[in-house]
């Protein structure tokens, strides 16, 4: 895994969060601050006005308004104490950083500036990994740490003709690199090439290399550092490595001249990918650096590309207090890799649908084999015409699921596979109603096919053998064994007293054995499920069970809120009804100007707008609504009397 901790947006943002740290250590006089939010204000206000990108332009203008909001109250107020004080500076914050950058961002030079802000993110980062059940990398290069192979990589592009140096900067020569026997620039995205707006995106905002570059698509390996910026000592002098070549450099000093598979997000391809490409195989002298692009889609929130102006982005760390990790991963694997995932509420049901599916199918499996051990000559049932037809139609989906998965990956049609097979299942244990006459074995066959699948994909975390996880530690299996018996007897004593209770028409004491199982138990981990002839002990992960039931209220509120949009809006449609039916017909058309010029005694229309009269048939639409208005009117004055 290659991190970028040096660019040009580190290094602003960096840059920007030293300055107003330190300007708050300063602890200035409010009235100081005031004059110092003006100034930072005007400024905003005239990059505000300059910017032509229209999401980025609502974002400034969304900080002026509540910049605006603070300093009216400071006006208005008559105690300007230090609460007031710290809510200027909080809603300054922007402002007056980007302020503070301008007037001194150029003597700020240590390097450790730069490079805590990126620890700090790649730190979270790694913590969400965790969270998420992504695994680490087996190795992780950072550029700060890769500065020196970075400029021996350059020397050797330089060396082989692709790349000169120019005040201070090195540039590739994109189009010496085309003309070039065996090689062309833009491998991935042709038609972009000499899309200067993409490649000026590439090379950051604090580069001006209008005057150094031989070639418009030429793009920079080494960037010479102004002051305010980190720097380290190369043959050019004191720079810092362009954002195209950290990738090359690093990944070549692992793997060398040839990478199998490389992957990105979608809008990396050009120009970050295709300059990757280039600069690589100008440096190894082959012209296949990489076998295989992964470019994997975006992410969009409620069917919008994320954008903090919008106010649509979302954490990963927020995800997780709504749902779990499982439920994201699900949602992950409901899209291909390659294409636009969207994270929204429907999209989350979808998710929490597929989990709960396996999670009742696994709970059925263990509920009926509990005390089967497969060791002995009951537990094993002869195939009849059912097994057969089920255990075909498993070793037909372990095959469609394989060359799902060998076909570019395709998880939503192994998640179809799974569901199919789990119907399958359980249409066939529908159809016994005897549960001695199961095969359990082949059942527990299914189940465990599928655990396995889950584990693959890092649903299930832990070894557990079959079915999700009933905890989160490392005891899962013992944990089960242990509970099992002590739970089907609190169970069994439970239906006892229900059955009692509902004799002797004691309802407090069935009120009292549904708050164990609704209230009591799902706090310590615990399922209980009366069905019309049992009832079925189910042992769950605590955290996950509170999740669940929190996710359930939530969509219970919503469920509630659209019957009662839908509730309104039906009176709407009533009530406009009746007001339509105390129109009396003679007045119906009259306020229809737009359409008609002239009408008869009864208010009929007999002419158009234009002035022309009405055909026939226009005639007799308009006698048919006439008639409808007449009959509803008069039913409104009956029933007004």
């Amino acid at each position: 895994m290659n991190v970028t901790d040096i660019d040009d947006k580190i290094i602003t943002r960096a840059r920007k969060k030293y300055l107003y740290e330190q300007y708050l250590n300063a602890n200035n006089s409010i009235e100081t601050i005031i004059e110092d939010v003006k100034q930072a204000y005007n400024l905003a206000e005239q990059k505000a006005f300059e910017e032509q990108d229209k999401d980025k332009k609502e974002m400034y203008n969304k900080i002026l308004f509540n910049v605006k909001l603070v300093l009216d109250k400071f006006d208005k107020a008559s105690n300007k104490d230090k609460q007031l004080k710290e809510e200027i500076l909080d809603a300054s914050s922007e402002v007056l950083s980007t302020w503070l950058d301008k007037l001194k961002g150029k003597d700020v030079t240590d390097n450790s500036i730069f490079r805590n802000l990126p620890r700090h993110f790649e730190n979270e980062f790694h913590k969400d990994m965790a969270a998420l059940n992504i695994l680490p990398p087996n190795v992780l290069t950072r550029v700060s740490e890769y500065v020196p192979e970075i400029i021996e990589f350059i020397q050797g592009i330089i060396k082989n003709g692709f790349a000169y140096e120019s005040n201070g900067s090195v540039y590739f020569d994109t189009i010496k690199f085309a003309n070039s026997e065996n090689h062309y620039y833009a491998k991935l995205v042709p038609e972009a090439f000499g899309d200067t707006k993409a490649l000026a995106e590439g090379e950051g905002d604090l580069i001006d290399q209008s005057q150094e570059k031989r070639n418009p698509a030429d793009f920079a390996l080494w960037k010479f550092s102004k002051p305010g910026e980190p720097s380290w000592d190369s043959p050019w002098g004191r720079g810092r490595p362009g954002w195209h070549i950290e990738c090359s450099a690093m990944a070549g000093s692992i793997f060398g001249s040839n990478i199998d598979i490389h992957s990105g997000g979608t809008d990396l391809k050009f120009p970050h990918h295709d300059n990757e490409i280039a600069q690589s195989e100008a440096a190894f002298c082959n012209n296949n650096w990489v076998n295989f692009f992964l470019h994997s889609g975006h992410l969009h929130i409620q069917g919008c590309k994320m954008s903090k102006s919008l106010k649509n982005f979302i954490t990963i760390k927020d995800a997780l207090k709504k749902y779990s990790s499982r439920q994201i991963r699900i949602l992950f694997l409901l899209y291909q890799w390659k294409d636009t995932l969207d994270y929204s509420d429907q999209a989350m049901e979808t998710a929490l649908s597929f989990e709960k599916t396996c999670k009742e199918f696994f709970f059925k499996i263990k509920d009926f084999s509990r005390n089967v051990k497969f060791d002995q000559v009951g537990d094993f049932i002869k195939f009849g015409k059912s097994e057969k037809e089920l255990v075909n139609l498993l070793n037909e989906k372990k095959s469609h699921i394989h060359k799902a998965l060998c076909d570019s990956i395709n998880t939503p049609l192994v998640v179809k596979e799974i569901l199919n097979l789990i119907s399958f299942a359980n249409t066939y244990m529908n159809s016994n109603y005897n549960q001695e006459s199961f095969n359990l074995a082949l059942l527990h066959d299914i189940a465990i096919y599928i655990t396995n699948l889950l584990k693959i994909f890092g649903v299930i975390e832990t070894n557990e053998l079959l079915g999700f996880p009933t905890s989160n530690n490392s005891q899962n299996q013992n944990t089960e064994e242990v509970l099992m018996p002590y739970l089907n007897v609190l169970s069994k004593f439970r239906d006892d007293v229900r059955t009692e209770a509902r004799a002797s028409k004691q309802n407090q004491i069935l009120n009292l054995c549904d708050k164990l199982r609704d209230d009591i138990l799902p706090d310590l981990g615990v399922l209980i499920e009366d069905l019309t002839d049992r009832t079925v002990v189910k042992l769950c992960d605590r955290e996950t069970l509170l999740k669940e039931r929190e996710q359930q209220l939530l969509l219970a509120e919503r469920k509630k809120a659209e019957d009662l949009k839908r509730k309104q809006e039906l009176e709407r449609i009533k009530k406009e009804k009746e007001a339509k039916k105390a129109i009396p017909p003679y007045e119906m058309f009259l306020n229809e100007t737009d359409k008609y010029s002239k009408f008869d005694e009864r208010g009929f229309p007999i002419l158009d707008a234009e002035g022309k009269e009405l055909s026939k048939g226009a005639k007799k639409k308009l006698e048919k609504l006439y008639e409808t208005q007449a009959k509803n009117y008069q039913e409104y004055l009956e029933n007004k009397k």
